[in-house]
């Protein structure tokens, strides 16, 4: 069944797609990989009986980047450990755990996604049942959780797409870049990556099952 793809508009202050080759500093691509435009998507709609297949990324602002220097902690919090504190007057000392890490993302951001909604298997609903649930949650501007673009403190505003909205003209090879991670063929999940190219603003994604995955 061919459907229409769908289309959302989604634009923010700043983004960071991170590179999972980058191992201590953040360092964004370029565009969003096909895993973070999903993830925004799936923040405004998403049902278990369906998963989105994302076509492609249109960019509507120039690519510019930002620099920022934060101080993180460098261990994660874990609920047992705080509960141990109330019992044994424990304590976290943020200063003693601290480290500065760089992050490179992107400034003023501006990008329209297209993807389809694709049915999972033993599912008999019609699509359009979750493509139109889709597009009145962009109109009025609902969501599950707030999308963000890239990473969490980084939110992104979305609404419906201008056909019209031009692109911007550039084109380059982006070089290999994430798709997702393989949970099928492994204990740990092994990312698969693909040759990423922006063709005159737009960079388009492989069908899952050209970069041999299933959903």
């Amino acid at each position: 069944m061919d459907l229409e793809p769908l289309a959302v508009r989604v634009w923010g202050e700043y983004a960071c797609f991170t590179r999972p080759d980058m191992k201590v500093e953040r360092v964004s691509y370029a565009v969003p990989p096909p895993s973070g435009a999903r993830g925004m998507l799936e923040a405004i709609f998403w049902k278990p009986e369906f998963h989105w297949v994302v076509l492609e990324t249109r960019v509507h602002r120039p690519i510019g980047y930002a620099s920022f220097l934060r101080n993180e902690v460098q261990s994660k919090a874990a609920y047992s450990t705080a509960r141990s504190w109330a019992e044994s007057d424990g304590h976290f000392v943020a200063m003693e755990n601290r480290t500065q890490r760089h992050t490179l993302a992107l400034a003023d951001v501006a990008y329209t996604i297209v993807a389809q909604v694709a049915l999972r298997q033993g599912v008999d609903e019609h699509p359009a049942k979750y493509r139109d649930q889709f597009r009145r949650r962009v109109q009025r501007g609902q969501c599950h959780t707030q999308p963000y673009l890239g990473c969490r403190e980084f939110a992104a505003y979305f609404g419906p797409a201008d056909p019209g909205e031009p692109c911007i003209a550039e084109s380059m090879d982006l070089g290999p870049m994430l798709y997702d991670l393989d949970y099928s063929r492994e204990a740990r999940a092994a990312p698969v990556f693909f040759p990423a190219r922006l063709e005159r603003g737009v960079v388009r994604y492989p069908a899952p099952e050209e970069v041999g995955l299933c959903f």
